[in-house]
């Protein structure tokens, strides 16, 4: 600990100051950083952010200089603790993001090491390239990360893995000398050689162990079979040997050694990489499901035999968590009966005959051969969102309830093909022995399933299983003669086997390698050599007790609000960027911190929840920093595979926190917004002058701490309750409804957006349904954002009490509001006292956006295009983040597209950035500005200016207006002016 250690912290300031970049030691950062997406923890000296290469010499020099280490990183997505250590993190991944060049004649692309996978290929897509070695992880995958671990991913049967992929690296040695590595001549090889610098002793050292017959024969004796194409298993020896100064007719180059070295060898600035033509473009996957795990793996060798392009597994482990999902539950269209696995096998065509043709041989192989019982063909325009039930793999397994989880320690392994059902089976049998029923996913078609044991490492005997496991398990793969790491590398979980996998001779050769390289060991030391106890230094002690904590929010379904923080297992999906799609998670794509992503706050709420010491165990400012960006959009509650709540916990940690510190004045005035409004719209005129004059407003926004940029909502001049009451009789509509609805003020439309409430209760008489409006309470949303628990809580047991007796399936709720309403479907069942649980549970079915409710009703017949104008009209939606979350866009597109020469192009963005008050909040208007910036701001600049621009939510419409300058109209206001007369 730092504290421990007074002297060192003046010497980490001194090289603060030095750095370009960054260098961070403050608590909260080395929390954020003591874990990737392993089970280890260790919390690191300090964390560096370098902005260029002087700033990783002087990193280098400082390690050198004070006996600490250099721990890389990417994107921290590492399975076996290869970013976990007691040095300085460096996480390159903040400003190592360039492009640097690209030569498409020649096909290949420099980069630098923070460059992402995805993103990289949308860069190379208009010119007909891609980097083929595609991850699970691969949105957010780096390629400096994924040439330290040798990544594969699911087509490495066609196109390799990132080793063959590799052409020069640009690398930092050990003692600061900058160096490029890649393909030499035996002349130029010679003179390295006689360099007198640290470069030419490590040729020197290469070539004087593998020019040793003795060494080549041990190689080739211990090392796996050489039809294992995915072989991670200490450092690539066997490659080099390929060069023509060996056995070989390559050309030596130390990138086929540094590639899976994690690392530990030389510290990486740029990348050059080689690049294929995009595949064909047609798709299909055939979706084989099988009653037995065995009888996928023989089926597997059948698929291998066809020319498919990826042959991946989903056992009903992983399938069953997809179904708590609320994203990836959408996915399982495809999925008959109960398979206890499923085999989804790509292939590719230039058309879709072609594609089908393939796909169809395969389905009648297998059926010749007796395997399987179901074989849905996923055509390409579904196949995006089956591939996406698949990446999810990872993330998913966090959805098992408790404190069991799958844990990764025999996860990687890799055999024949050929000897891969025989293998699962002893894998299966030995498993057994430990009264386990193991996880099964993955990359079939290259012999490498994903293995998993269900253990809790908070108790001690699943620590030592833990041990006995991955032993058992390193035992089997040495039979099989296999690569005990196919692509997630050895780190700490699988260091420790390397000796039983390629003998004490070849490991020895393995520590003369790292320690002629870094004879100081500071580079990611305990990583593949001279590794600590693969049961040591885990995220939780053995033994320990999980703090229970009391709360508002009911967090009982996932065992209390730190066993939801312990559901994220660190896969890293919310480090996606923009380009990528989807909501989650906005404050990321916006400030590229890793405290910013839901990872990041879930470590940090793990972190000081666990080891808390506090009366109030919520008072921590570094939890106030962590959750302070999160918008609440509930991104993730839908798009996390491991459904991580993070709207809900930051409520709960509000509420908690303010306990102890108090409800500052802001979010009071936010929370009681309603009742505010209530009061102005008494004298609207006079409140609204006060709210616009720049005087009294400017005043009011700088006594709350409100942007001034900002336009604050006018009070309307009448409220739509009064509206409603006065209007509703008169209001055109068949004298025989079809049906009635209940219409929810929520406290926005109520007193705000009256207009639209107008036009809505009015579109709906005149599409022949009753409206009905009850006296009701508030929604309590705003209550909810801003910690005010109680409040929320007791709107919503009242509106339980007034809505439990009036609607059902044939009288449903209906609200304008995405966040007002749902709150109905999601908060209501987990905020209300014990006596009203089931009412709202049951309340939830019948609650509709007034989207979905239209949009079931032209599915029923009731509402027909006929209705509305064919005058042609362009449309751009945004959707709201709570609608996406919780409900579904599409409603919205079925509605605009009524009127039949409607065209409605929803735009590609994520939070608008206002997100209720957050928006408006001056400290985060920034961050708020450059949400809106990534995606949405643009598309409506570049709209044409006929062009509608739609919007359900009122700070999404509001955030528009000062973004954009744009006027964007909630759907009914389109629907109501697109209504034919008569």
């Amino acid at each position: 600990m730092l504290s421990d250690q007074p002297n060192l912290v003046s010497h980490l300031e001194k090289l603060a100051a030095q750095l370009e970049g960054n260098l961070q030691f403050d608590k909260l950062s080395r929390a954020l950083y003591a874990t990737d997406a392993s089970v280890y923890r260790e919390v690191p000296l300090a964390v560096a952010f370098p902005k260029s290469e002087s700033d990783i010499q002087k990193l280098i020099q400082f390690a050198n200089e004070n006996g600490t280490s250099l721990i890389p990183r990417t994107a921290g997505t590492s399975l076996a603790g290869q970013c976990v250590g007691n040095g300085i993190v460096v996480d390159v991944s903040k400003y190592f993001t360039q492009i640097l060049e690209f030569n498409k004649e020649e096909r290949w692309v420099r980069v630098q090491p923070g460059v992402v996978r995805d993103e990289l290929n949308r860069f190379l897509k208009p010119h007909g390239l891609f980097f083929s070695p595609i991850t699970s992880t691969a949105n957010r995958a780096m390629i400096g990360g994924m040439v330290g671990n040798n990544s594969s991913g699911t087509t490495s049967i066609v196109y390799g893995v990132t080793r063959d992929k590799v052409i020069s690296l640009n690398t930092v040695l050990s003692d600061g000398i900058k160096v490029v590595f890649g393909e030499i001549s035996q002349d130029e090889f010679d003179r390295k050689c006689g360099q007198k610098d640290l470069e030419g002793t490590i040729y020197r050292q290469i070539f004087d162990e593998l020019n040793n017959p003795e060494v080549r024969e041990e190689i080739h004796a211990q090392f796996p079979k050489k039809s294992i194409h995915r072989r991670n298993t200490g450092y690539a020896v066997d490659e080099l040997l390929k060069a023509e100064l060996f056995e070989g007719k390559e050309k030596f180059n130390f990138c086929k050694l540094l590639a899976g070295s994690e690392g530990t060898l030389a510290f990486t600035t740029e990348i050059k990489i080689s690049l294929d033509p995009l595949p064909d473009p047609v798709e299909i996957v055939v979706a084989a499901h099988f009653a037995t795990i065995h009888e996928s793996m023989k089926s597997a060798q059948v698929a291998m035999k066809h020319p498919a392009t990826a042959v991946e597994l989903m056992d009903k482990i992983i399938l069953d968590c997809t179904k708590e999902s609320i994203e990836y539950s959408k996915n399982r269209y495809f999925v008959e009966e109960d398979p206890e696995a499923i085999l989804m096998i790509e292939f590719r065509g230039k058309t879709l005959e072609e594609a089908m043709a393939k796909g169809e041989a395969l389905v009648a192989d297998l059926k010749a051969g007796g395997y399987g019982y179901a074989y849905p063909i996923i055509e390409p325009e579904k196949v995006a969102s089956a591939w996406a039930l698949r990446a999810a793999g990872l993330g998913l397994l966090g959805n098992i309830p408790g404190d069991p989880k799958a844990v990764a320690c025999i996860e990687d392994t890799a055999v024949d093909i050929e000897d891969l059902a025989d293998y699962i089976d002893e894998v299966d049998a030995m498993m057994e022995g430990f009264n386990q029923k193991p996880v099964h996913y993955a990359h079939a078609g290259a012999g490498e399933i994903h293995l998993r044991p269900i253990l809790d490492l908070k108790k001690a005997e699943d620590v030592a299983e833990f041990y006995k496991i991955s032993l058992a398990s390193a035992q089997l793969v040495k039979k099989y003669q296999g690569s005990l790491s196919g692509e997630h590398g050895d780190g700490r979980v699988r260091a420790a086997f390397i000796p039983l996998m390629v003998g004490e001779k070849n490991y020895e050769l393995f520590r003369r390698i790292k320690y002629t390289w870094d004879p100081k060991n500071i580079f990611n030391p305990g990583k593949i050599v001279d590794a600590a106890p693969m049961n040591k230094f885990l995220r939780y002690e053995p033994g320990m007790e999980t703090p229970e904590h009391k709360t508002i929010i009911d967090f009982s379904n996932v065992g209390g609000i730190l066993r939801l923080a312990e559901k994220c297992n660190g896969s890293g999906d919310c480090r996606k960027l923009p380009g990528s799609g989807g909501t989650m998670c906005p404050s990321y794509m916006a400030t590229r911190n890793e405290k910013d992503t839901v990872r990041g706050r879930a470590n940090t709420l793990r972190e000081f929840l666990t080891l808390d010491k506090k009366e109030n165990a919520f008072d921590h400012p570094e939890i106030k920093e962590a959750l302070d960006l999160c918008l609440s959009c509930k991104g993730c509650t839908a798009e996390c595979p491991s459904n991580v709540d993070m709207a809900s916990m930051k409520a709960e940690f509000l509420y908690q926190y303010q306990k102890t510190h108090g409800v500052p004045l802001r979010s009071k005035a936010f929370a009681y917004i309603n009742e505010l409004n209530e009061l102005g719209s008494k004298v609207p005129g006079i409140a609204n002058f006060f709210l616009s004059n720049s005087l009294t407003g400017g005043l009011m926004k700088s006594i709350l701490g409100v942007a001034p940029n900002r336009h604050l909502p006018e009070i309307s001049p009448i409220s739509l309750r009064k509206w409603y009451k006065k209007n509703y009789p008169t209001l055109d509509g068949p004298a025989k409804p079809i049906k009635s609805v209940f219409f929810f003020l929520d406290e926005f439309t109520n007193h705000n957006d009256t207009q639209i409430g107008i036009q809505a209760i009015s579109l709906l008489k005149k599409l022949g349904y009753e409206v009905k409006i009850v006296d009701h309470e508030e929604s309590g949303r705003s209550a909810l954002s801003k910690g005010l628990l109680e409040k929320a809580k007791k709107h919503a047991e009242a509106n339980v009490r007034i809505f439990e007796k009036l609607i059902d399936g044939n009288t449903p709720l209906i609200g304008l509001e995405p966040s007002a309403i749902l709150s109905f479907r999601d908060e209501y069942p987990r905020i209300v006292g014990k006596e009203l649980l089931e009412g709202a549970k049951k309340l939830k079915f019948h609650v509709k956006l007034i989207d979905e409710f239209l949009g079931q009703e032209v599915a029923a017949g009731n509402i027909r295009s006929e209705q509305f104008t064919d005058k042609p009209q362009k449309i751009k939606l945004h959707g709201h983040c709570h609608q996406k979350a919780l409900s579904s866009l599409t409603w919205t597109q079925k509605i605009l597209s009524l009127p039949a020469n409607y065209s409605v192009e929803t735009i590609p963005s994520g939070c608008c950035g206002m997100a209720g008050s957050f928006g408006y909040e001056a400290e985060h208007f920034e961050v708020s500005q450059q949400v809106g910036e990534l995606v949405l701001f643009p598309a409506v600049r570049k709209a044409e200016a006929d062009t509608l621009i739609a919007a359900p939510g009122t700070s999404c419409r509001h955030q528009i207006a000062d973004g954009t300058g744009r006027k964007a109209k909630h759907p009914v206001e389109i629907l109501w002016e697109s209504l034919r007369e008569g």
